[in-house]
């Protein structure tokens, strides 16, 4: 019996999308007069079309364009705005010392700076003191300051600290950079949902690092819940040339993997449609806590609630508004997200697995491929292709062999997730048994950074390419070049023997 033929997506939140987007990006990057001038224009467009066209047909379409364009600059307009009349952003540019107390919204980060280990802590401000003068302001700032003392502190805490001033390194709404020498005046606490959520990531870490290798301790942690804090630099470096990095972020896959092992186990057990919509509500809301509830993470969320709609569902049709709409919504909520490579490369990604892999596992399939077989390589194939101009524009390299070594690592990916996301959840009752599940993953993250370790030996296996729009307009041209000279039987031949012969090679030179 033939498959149904796959319909025609609905794309008419798109073009919606992709101004709210651009209008948000503008004025985040150029400041509040050119936001306000394209809210102008974009106004002045509708209001021209709806006299114009009268509301028939594809006017409908452009009328909601330049509105979305105009709501989203206006927006964007007032958010730069408060950026640019800060006093904070004025201090900022004197290099000011100043006293403030601010509430922590992330995790630290390392920052691989010369010297004494760094961390960088994005921040809510409460509180300001310039001059000798308090100042009640909120606003997004960046901390960078040593690991000693800060390395520890957890979203939710209150923390005043004194540093100097600095202009941030990019437009993102950020009013300023506060570059401290020593640890916090004084922590807060970080309330009841806090403490459980850190005592979670550090029983995981503990379990971690009783049942595994360090190298493995530390990357499971990052794999499961993006606590990256006790990865190895060298695992690191592997992960970022093999063009792996995704996998030690909290993703839209993680909740995907973690939803889809509800679902299976639900179904088996018998449970209804409504009891495992409420049990994957709560799954989910207390993965969001474990993993922290920031913008990046409830981005996450968002897209792999998507992702895994469309697959459990297989309303394919129904998954673009879905994923229009949550760029929409946050977007809305937080504007600073549009000039945010993670949310770009969620994006796309999501994208990719609803839009692009589908269509490449009925094609693969129509050519004797089987169903499992298909769907790894369609996945992978699908996320390296529209998330490489993205990575190339952040980083400035493309990774050649990112396709292959993904392909080779999705297997023992899901079982990593689900098997570290079992033992997060019994390490608070029991750290020894915790550790006990561990010992599965353990042949899984030996292949993935076994894997990692190759595909960065590679020769060849990155390129250096340039940076920002240069370098992603020229992986972006590669790419459809590609995929439309693949769809000639010759090219196809050729192709697949040289990446054979490359396969060899790497295996080769990695083993000897």
């Amino acid at each position: 019996m033939n498959e149904p033929a796959i319909r025609p997506f609905d794309i008419r939140l798109v073009p919606a999308a992709a101004a709210a987007w651009t209008a948000t990006v503008a004025g985040v990057l150029f400041g509040s007069a050119v936001a306000v001038v394209l809210a102008v224009v974009c106004m002045s467009i509708a209001a021209l079309l709806c006299v114009s066209t009268r509301g028939v047909g594809w006017g409908v379409g452009l009328i909601a364009f330049a509105v979305a364009g105009a709501c989203y600059s206006g927006a964007t307009a007032l958010h730069s705005s408060a950026v640019e009349s800060s006093p904070v952003t004025s201090a900022a540019a004197d290099k000011a010392w100043v006293s403030a107390a601010v509430v922590v919204r992330e995790d630290p980060r390392r920052l691989r700076y010369p010297g004494p280990a760094t961390v960088s802590v994005r921040a809510e401000l409460e509180q300001i003191d310039i001059g000798g003068v308090p100042v009640r302001h909120g606003g997004r700032i960046l901390v960078v300051a040593p690991a000693d003392g800060w390395e520890h502190v957890v979203p939710g805490q209150s923390v005043t600290l004194r540093g100097r001033l600095a202009l941030p390194d990019r437009a993102d709404l950020t009013l300023a950079v506060v570059r401290t020498q020593g640890p916090p005046l004084l922590v807060g606490d970080p309330g009841p949902i806090g403490v459980a959520a850190d005592s979670i990531r550090r029983d995981l870490t503990s379990a971690a690092g009783a049942a595994l290798p360090d190298d493995q301790a530390g990357l499971l942690p990052g794999l499961v819940v993006g606590d990256v804090s006790a990865l190895p630099d060298d695992v690191e470096s592997d992960f970022k040339a093999a063009g792996l990095t995704h996998l030690n972020a909290v993703s839209g896959a993680n909740f995907s993997i973690v939803l889809g092992a509800v679902l299976l186990l639900t179904r088996g057990i018998g449970i209804g449609p409504r009891p495992t919509v409420m049990v994957c509500a709560v799954v989910l809301l207390g993965f969001v806590v474990v993993a922290r509830p920031s913008p990046s993470v409830l981005r996450a969320a968002v897209m792999g609630g998507i992702g895994l709609l469309a697959l459990v569902t297989g309303r394919r049709r129904q998954a673009v508004p879905a994923l229009c709409a949550a760029v929409l919504v946050l977007l809305a909520w937080w504007p600073e997200l549009a000039v945010d490579f993670g949310f770009a490369l969620s994006v796309l990604a999501t994208a990719g697995l609803v839009v692009l892999a589908p269509v490449w596992v009925d094609w693969l399939r129509r050519h004797g491929w089987g169903r499992a077989g298909a769907e790894i390589v369609a996945v992978a194939a699908a996320a390296h292709a529209v998330t490489a101009p993205v990575v190339a524009a952040m980083a400035g390299t493309f990774s050649v062999v990112g396709v292959l070594a993904n392909i080779v690592v999705a297997p023992v990916v899901a079982p990593i997730t689900v098997v570290g996301a079992t033992a997060a959840t019994i390490a608070p009752v029991s750290i020894g048994l915790a550790a006990l599940v561990l010992e599965l993953a353990s042949a899984p993250l030996w292949w993935l950074i076994a894997v990692a370790h190759w595909a960065a030996s590679a020769p060849g296996g990155a390129l250096v390419v340039p940076d920002g729009i240069a370098g992603a307009g020229l992986v972006l041209g590669g790419t459809l070049v590609v995929l439309v000279a693949l769809r000639c039987r010759p090219i196809r031949w050729v192709c697949g023997v040289l990446c054979a012969a490359a396969t060899l090679v790497w295996v080769a030179t990695a083993l000897f």
